[in-house]
C-alpha cells in the first residue's frame, strides 16, 4: 500500500488553497451582500494595517520555509519529515506557517476592505485544527517519538 493511500482527502488540498478558496467565497458574499465602510480614515487605516500584516506574514512564511530547506526536510503536510524543526519561529509555535496563512488572510481582508471573508476565516482554520494538524502531529509522533512529545510539551500548537 502506498503511503499516500492513508492520507485523508482534505490533506491532498494544500492549506494555502483552503485559505484562498475561503477568501474567494467571502469576496463573493461581499459582492452579493456588501458590507462597507464609509470613513476614509478607517479605510486608510485598514489599508495600512493590511499591508503591514501581509508583509509580516510573508516574512514569517519565508523564514519558516527557509528553516525547512536548511534542515533538508519537507514542507508538504502529507509527506514524512526527515528532521524535526524546532528553531526560529518553531520555538514559539508548532505551526508558524499556518499562523502566517491566518495573518496573510487577515491582511488581505483589511487591505481590500472586505468584511465577509472574515466571517469565512473559521472554516479553513477548523480544517487545519481538526484534519491537517492532527494528521501531521500523528506522523511526527510516529517518526520522532519522544523528541516530538517533549517539543509539544514546551511549544504551543498555535501561539
Amino acid at each position: 500500500m502506498r503511503q499516500s493511500a492513508a492520507v485523508p482527502i482534505l490533506m491532498r488540498v494544500p492549506p494555502p488553497l483552503l485559505f484562498v478558496a475561503a477568501f474567494l467565497a467571502g469576496v463573493a458574499m461581499q459582492r452579493v451582500m456588501p458590507l462597507s465602510l464609509h470613513s476614509k480614515t478607517a479605510i486608510d487605516a485598514l489599508h495600512l494595517l493590511g499591508a503591514g500584516m501581509l508583509a509580516i506574514a510573508g516574512l514569517f512564511a519565508l523564514s519558516c520555509v527557509g528553516m525547512f530547506l536548511w534542515a533538508r526536510t519537507t514542507v508538504l503536510p502529507f509527506a514524512t519529515a526527515a528532521k524535526l524543526v524546532t528553531v526560529g519561529p518553531y520555538r514559539c509555535s508548532r505551526n508558524p506557517m499556518y499562523v502566517s496563512l491566518v495573518l496573510a488572510y487577515l491582511g488581505a481582508a483589511e487591505l481590500l476592505v472586505q468584511a465577509w471573508p472574515l466571517a469565512v476565516l473559521p472554516l479553513p482554520v477548523l480544517v487545519l485544527g481538526t484534519v491537517v494538524i492532527p494528521f501531521e502531529e500523528a506522523r511526527l509522533r510516529d517518526v520522532f517519538g519522544e523528541d516530538f512529545e517533549h517539543y509539544c510539551a514546551r511549544v504551543r500548537r498555535w501561539i
